[in-house]
């Protein structure tokens, strides 16, 4: 007999051999009926493998992001299998899911050329195959059994795929009539599969090499139930309606131009008061906090960054070194801010008194994305951080990590992001190249975050291998308007980078010390944090964040001088807008303010004019009477705050 351990904590005993797909079913039948995978020791299998000594099962539905990943893997061999069917002759690549939801299969058609025509020939054969119900079988193959398998059927892409394999962890797994070089896991049986839509074709070299043959990729996503992809079809094109590069090029936001060179924003005004607003915002929280403001140079001399180890981890991806004249000396632009941070709290002696010392700063930091990966302000080239370092004392560690979460946390509601997980992003214990440091800073790190996230009471996921190459992370996922998930604020601990710039502080006992520092910021990258407003917002910003709070529409040039007079007097509360000077009718002023998303309308006639007032429409709640300058100050401020 073994024991199960279930998430609960609960454990049962079964006789050796059982599946994660027999213990859901000793649970319940309709349990088994949604189960897609299950987490074995924390690696994710198929639920038929057996399980042969005392282990920790979790069982995995469509509820779980694991689960959805098995499903979309599985999703991808149905697709190569209704190709095979309909295209014999057909070479595949690699077929993985997507983070973001759905599949991909690289293929060499050979001299067949696809196109979006033939998706519905190819959902329909996937529907026909998943109706099948046929099993996902594993199977363990030796290396030279496999390779003649590829030989057999002339797959170069297979063959190149095993040479780097071993004997003992070859797999393949078969369904229907098809059969694939695979790791696994899958789901049960095709028959979990009940909606299929092909979305796109793209050109993919293999191995992301351009030297190497150009593959067809093919996009799809599937769902267990239509319903499902309906609304996810919905949720697409509400996307579109809202992309921030639409709405930001018609809301004249901000813009990119080949001569400045790709992946580098240039900031309109409109854009430019949006952003100053939001830095304005933190930058006031972070005063009260006894934050205090610093700017450091957009270049550093390479000596800097092999120093924090940046430049082994971005030196790829970041613009070439800067020669100067003199002979040897190399800058770079900077991959990011800590570093100049470290420098800041270096450069004096400390004392234990001075101790937090917490350091902020929107200072823009540079890498060299592939321009295929460049997307609007999601993926740029050059983009802004609020950043903050906190250099501490180590008891002083958990107090000012559960001071950033309270921060974070307010700055998220704020705009209005009240759905978000908390991810605490850990080591890969595969990978320990990956990380600097020694394995008792990154123990110590890695308990500091999570003692503190469960004391802060999160819901929290973990994740392995996504921490920073210096120090864990808690990243915060925020859901949008239309469930899209984002990853957004970071706060980060790290013993390293305070040894390898060997900073020290005088402590309490006259000796010296080394402090321990937070990487934190709220909004993460500012261009990327406004492209997800944006589109959460459709455009239509909180009062207090509109670029144009208010559109003074006259109804008659006669009233223009009057207009003026207006926004001058509100220029003094921090209220900006504009006047509407056009000669046309005000019904169209309204309609234009409108599709330029400006909140507050105050129209003008003769007896505004007169009076010395001013008539107020907000947008999507209509008019809301007639107010005084000062009584409409105090409405606007009330309105802002709510």
């Amino acid at each position: 007999m073994i024991n199960i351990t279930l998430p609960d904590g609960s454990v049962r005993q079964y006789e050796a051999g059982v599946s994660s797909m027999d213990v859901a079913r000793s649970i319940s039948e309709g349990l088994a009926r949604n189960v897609l995978a299950a987490k074995v020791n924390g690696e994710v299998r198929d639920a038929s493998r057996p399980i042969n000594e005392d282990s920790s099962v979790a069982l995995l539905t469509w509820n779980d992001d694991d689960g959805k990943m098995t499903f979309w893997h599985s999703s991808a061999h149905l697709m190569a299998e209704a190709l095979e069917a309909l295209y014999p002759g057909m070479k595949f690549a690699i077929g993985p899911a997507l983070k973001d939801g759905g599949f991909y299969y690289d293929i060499d058609a050979g001299d067949r050329t696809l196109s979006s025509t033939d998706f519905k020939k190819i959902e329909d054969k996937m529907k026909e195959l998943a109706r099948q119900k046929n099993e996902y079988k594993r199977e363990e193959i030796s290396k030279a059994d496999a390779i003649k398998y590829f030989e057999e059927k002339g797959d170069e892409y297979k063959l190149e795929l095993l040479e780097g394999l071993e004997d003992g962890q070859i797999t393949f797994y078969t369904q229907g009539n098809f059969t694939d070089l695979c790791r696994g896991p899958h789901i049960p049986d095709t028959g979990k599969i009940k909606a299929v839509k092909l979305m796109k074709l793209a050109g993919a070299y293999w191995r992301g090499d351009e030297n190497n043959a150009q593959l067809t990729r093919i996009y799809g996503i599937a769902f267990p139930k239509a319903k499902e992809l309906t609304e996810y079809l919905e949720r697409l094109e509400e996307a579109k309606k809202r992309d921030h590069r639409k709405l930001g090029q018609e809301l004249e936001l901000f813009m990119f131009s080949e001569k400045v060179g790709q992946g580098l924003p240039i900031w309109l005004p409109k854009g430019t008061r949006l952003r100053e607003r939001l830095q304005n915002f933190l930058r006031r929280e972070q005063e009260k906090q006894g934050y205090q403001m610093v700017i450091t140079p957009h270049i550093g001399n390479k000596e800097l960054y092999v120093t924090s180890g940046h430049y082994a981890k971005y030196g790829e991806d970041s613009f070439q070194p800067i020669h100067t004249p003199k002979e040897g000396e190399e800058f770079l632009l900077k991959p990011m801010n800590c570093p100049h941070h470290c420098e800041i709290f270096g450069h004096r002696p400390r004392s234990y008194r001075e101790l937090p010392l917490r350091l902020g700063e929107f200072g823009t930091v540079y890498r060299y994305e592939q321009s295929g990966e460049l997307h609007g302000l999601s993926r740029v080239r050059g983009f802004t951080q609020d950043d903050a370092h906190i250099f501490c004392m180590p008891d002083q560690l958990k107090q000012e990590f559960l001071s950033v979460l309270d921060l974070t946390r307010m700055v998220l509601t704020k705009m209005g992001f009240s759905e978000f997980t908390a991810q605490i992003s850990l080591r890969d214990p595969d990978n320990p190249d990956k990380y600097i440091g020694s394995d008792e800073n990154w123990d110590a790190a890695e308990a500091a975050i999570i003692e503190a996230a469960a004391e802060a009471g999160l819901t929290t996921v973990t994740e392995l291998g996504e921490a920073a190459f210096y120090g864990p992370k808690l990243d915060f996922m925020i859901k949008d308007a239309i469930g899209r998930q984002w990853q957004l604020g970071t706060i980060q601990v790290d013993y390293n980078l305070p040894e390898r710039f060997e900073l020290e502080y005088i402590g309490s006992d006259n000796q010296a010390h080394r402090p321990v520092m937070i990487h934190r910021a709220p909004f993460g990258s500012m261009e990327r944090f406004i492209s997800i407003l944006i589109e959460n917002t459709a455009g239509k910003f909180p009062l207090w964040l509109a670029p144009d709070q208010v559109a003074i529409l006259t109804i008659s040039d006669r009233f223009n001088d009057y207009a003026h007079e207006v926004l001058n007097k509100l220029a003094p509360h921090d209220i900006s807008g504009f006047v509407d000077e056009r000669n046309e009718k005000i019904g169209r002023k309204i309609r234009d303010a409108e599709l330029q998303k400006v909140p507050v309308m105050l129209i003008i006639g003769e007896s505004e004019a007169e009076e010395g007032k001013v008539s107020v429409r907000r947008q999507g709640e209509g008019d809301q009477g007639s107010m005084s300058l000062t009584e409409f100050t105090e409405w606007f401020e009330a309105a802002a705050e709510s």
